[in-house]
């Protein structure tokens, strides 16, 4: 028996003096499958089986047809608010989380190092405890994974990573929608990495051999991948029957890669080592030449912001990247998350293959 949510938010609303009219809402059946991520903190897909992610992946394509094609109105968070804390600038973190959140009829709060100083002012333990009384979920993008780490042990509402130095999994979920949306299915790509082996990279080895997905990455020496994600994704990859290999030649990496991918060499925090790093990664740009030796049906992929030194135009602007709709794909995979994190919705999409 499906229940029609617009039936009661029309009687709340007339309950409460207003006189708007909730259309085109009506949810899915109760979840039915044995995922259940409702509760649950977002800190890296390590913590995520395969099956789990494929959902967010699942309802992220869920939320995008039937807001954004089929023009529903889908109040899924009306009530709630995303305390949003923001140690690192951001375009697509930001704009992503801020409009998806209140495009489901929720509150977001953003929070800057001027409004809240995490473990300076006042202590992780305490802005934790504070933050679950005031909010239903927490957004935060750190610098040190060891802060979230603290603030999910302490809070008793749901802590997502916008970003921290260990891992990005919330970028990872918009690639995979993306790659989803172009190829029809995940199973049996090879993902090329050519850069530094930063969160964006630890990330991806946290989860592409659930997928069934290999890994072909290339960084400099002196900036590789560290060492105890490297040995979990070794064991991902035996355990999912997929290929995984890290080497220093950016071509050989590319040999054969379905999807090549890459992100800035200079972070946030970095720019002291600017000179080093350009140094360091002569070589690395990303270009046809690279493409060349790339598999056929080649694609690109990049988190944003982009510098010429990392890819050049040729093929940042090709028919061949995906860069902008993976940059769209970072609203609807968020909102997916935090639905999943906040309520019971279920998809009435039909499951995509992956």
């Amino acid at each position: 028996m499906l229940f029609n949510l617009r039936t009661l938010l029309n009687k709340a609303a007339l309950r409460n003096g207003h006189n708007f009219v909730v259309r085109n809402f009506r949810c899915g059946q109760p979840l039915q499958n044995k995922v259940q991520l409702k509760g649950r903190d977002l800190l890296t897909l390590k913590d995520f089986t395969g099956e789990e992610i494929k959902y967010m992946l699942w309802l992220s394509a869920d939320l995008k047809l039937r807001i954004k094609h089929n023009g529903e109105y889908l109040p899924l968070l009306q009530g709630k608010s995303l305390g949003m804390i923001f140690e690192k600038r951001s375009t697509r973190t930001r704009l992503s989380t801020e409009t998806g959140f209140a495009l489901l009829g929720g509150h977001p709060c953003f929070l800057t190092t001027q409004d809240i100083h995490l473990g300076v002012n006042e202590s992780l333990t305490d802005t934790a405890r504070v933050l679950s009384s005031m909010t239903d979920a927490v957004l935060a993008r750190v610098y040190k994974q060891s802060d979230l780490d603290i603030l999910a042990k302490e809070a008793s509402i749901p802590i997502i990573n916008g970003l921290s130095d260990l891992y990005h999994p919330i970028q990872i979920l918009a690639d995979y929608l993306t790659l989803q949306e172009h190829y029809g299915s995940l199973k049996g790509l090879t993902l090329s990495w050519i850069g530094d082996g930063n969160n964006i990279l630890h990330s991806i080895m946290m989860s592409a051999a659930k997928f069934g997905m290999h890994l072909q990455a290339a960084t400099p020496k002196g900036y590789e991948p560290d060492p105890s994600v490297t040995k979990l994704a070794e064991q991902y990859a035996k355990e999912n029957g997929t290929k995984m290999s890290l080497t220093h030649d950016p071509l050989e990496a590319a040999r054969g890669g379905n999807v090549l991918i890459t992100d800035t060499w200079i972070s946030m925090g970095q720019e002291e080592e600017k000179k080093k790093r350009l140094q360091a990664f002569q070589g690395y740009q990303v270009t046809m030449k690279t493409a060349k030796v790339a598999a056929s049906d080649w694609t690109f992929l990049h988190c944003l912001p982009r510098k010429p030194e990392e890819v050049d135009d040729e093929v940042f602007y090709s028919p061949r990247s995906l860069v902008f709709p993976e940059a769209e794909n970072r609203k609807w995979t968020i909102m997916a998350v935090v639905v999943s994190l906040l309520t019971d919705y279920s998809p009435q999409l039909q499951k995509p293959k992956f």
